[in-house]
């Protein structure tokens, strides 16, 4: 009998990811596609049509995959980039048309919520408590929650900055001192009232640190000493926040050129690291903690989670078709 299979997309500013698992959870497709869909969009707070056309190859790539399985749900979101392009609506519709993808967008609670739920994975019964941090091509998202298997949030923020549009709107191609203090100081503002009004000093000593998103992996990679950047090798290592300032003291005395050839960031990455490296480490300079454990686990393999959750419970598994798929 062929396995019915559960399926997740998230759509962010910079990356599009699917995950495919069956229904005891077992992975059976990832796939990750830098559709730079935020390229341009600070500007004039719209998708470019180079950068739309982008991402519906890759949502019609991803249909063309999901063919191939026996998908009975699917859940599509998309983030930062979809809540804030004036021309949001209008991309949702060709998504819709060219690939019968729904796409729901949602908000930044919802968006901290799956992460948390994925990310869980590496430290669950670790500490009490857990800091989830999302660092995103548009927004950046830290929780503070339970670390149990259903946690309850305590308290979260979205950052409205990530590596894409922050490199954009503070000109941090290269690293320069003037932009990156102003970058430095948005970003400490943000993280200051999450400690304030999360009351994160009353769980100093019974939490951790967990980071989603490529930049923690790329940076365990060069930490652990890794040939090149590989994610699927990185994910659950851990670093000291010591570690990660001499990693990324060294990036940021690179030219665009020189991070282009690098091993672990690339020609893609290159454009927009520096402004990801400022944003995670400010981030984690403000919440004053030792240690990072990198995720690769995140929002889709909280998705798939409780697809499969849902379907254990309610004891049927519906087939897909057009009303599977939850509209924005």
């Amino acid at each position: 009998m062929t396995d019915k299979c559960y399926a997740a997309i998230d759509l962010g500013t910079n990356s599009c990811r699917l995950l495919i698992c069956n229904q005891e959870g077992r992975e059976l497709c990832k796939q990750s596609v830098s559709t730079r869909l935020g390229e341009g969009l600070y500007k004039d707070m719209k998708f470019t049509p180079e950068a739309m056309e982008r991402a519906l190859k890759c949502f019609f790539e991803f249909r063309q995959i999901m063919d191939k399985y026996n998908i009975v749900k699917l859940r599509a979101i998309a983030t930062a980039g979809c809540r804030m392009a004036k021309n949001s609506a209008d991309f949702l519709k060709k998504v819709y048309d060219e690939s019968r993808i729904r796409l729901e967008v949602i908000d930044a609670y919802e968006e901290a919520r799956l992460n948390l739920k994925g990310a869980l994975t590496h430290v669950e019964g670790r500490t009490p408590y857990v800091i989830v941090y999302d660092l995103g091509g548009g927004s950046t998202e830290i929780t503070l929650a339970g670390n149990t298997q259903n946690p309850q949030i305590l308290h979260t923020v979205s950052i409205p900055w990530g590596a894409r549009n922050a490199s954009e709107a503070f000109g941090l191609v290269e690293y320069k001192d003037e932009n990156a203090a102003r970058l430095r100081q948005e970003i400490g503002a943000y993280v200051a009232d999450f400690v304030r009004k999360s009351a994160l000093d009353n769980y100093r000593d019974q939490v951790c640190l967990v980071a989603t998103s490529s930049t923690p992996l790329r940076l365990a990679s060069m930490i652990h000493h890794f040939p090149a950047y590989d994610r699927d090798k990185a994910d659950g290592l851990r670093f000291s926040t010591a570690e990660a300032d001499a990693a990324i003291n060294r990036i940021f005395h690179m030219s665009r050129a020189e991070m282009a050839d690098d091993p672990f960031i690339g020609d893609k990455r290159s454009y927009i690291f520096i402004a990801g490296c400022e944003i995670f480490k400010a981030v984690y300079d403000g919440l004053g903690v030792p240690e990072i454990t990198a995720s690769l686990k995140s929002a889709k393999d909280g998705i798939v989670a409780e697809l499969i959750e849902s379907d254990r419970k309610n004891g049927q598994v519906n087939a897909v078709g057009e009303g599977n798929y939850r509209t924005a």
